[in-house]
């Protein structure tokens, strides 16, 4: 089944056609476009905290930090290879070491010096 034929059957119609109603006739936000937004926000939030921490032993002794106290298990040469990296910003903070140690949970954890990073998706799902 092509995906026109999937679209303009019966069911699928009349699920469009009463969230247009819902709406008011004013487009809905799309909830994939917020789950790639809230990545891709998170991503350019990472790449900012490398950038801060600028030198590689900076980086690896942070890495090595927030290592031990997630305790996501990461080897010493694994730590050294993202701090040490010469790849640029946002190629280092797209590497797994990165993705794990600097968590969606961490982001938004909030502290005394800075409010957390907030999900798009769910502030939009709690605020419907």
């Amino acid at each position: 089944m092509e995906l026109i034929e999937w679209i303009l059957q019966d069911e699928n119609m009349d699920k469009a056609i009463k969230s247009v109603k819902k709406n008011k006739g004013a487009y809905g936000i799309d909830k994939m476009f917020l789950e790639e937004y809230g990545q891709w926000l998170r991503h350019k939030v990472r790449v900012v905290i490398l950038k801060q921490w600028k030198k590689p032993r900076r980086i690896y002794l942070n890495l090595q930090k927030l290592n031990q106290i997630i305790g996501c298990g990461f080897t010493h040469e694994e730590i050294f290879k993202v701090a040490n990296s010469r790849l640029g910003w946002y190629r280092k903070s797209g590497m797994y070491v990165v993705n794990f140690a600097i968590s969606p949970e961490i982001l938004g954890r909030k502290t005394k010096s800075r409010p957390g990073l907030v999900d798009p998706l769910q502030y939009y799902l709690s605020n419907i």
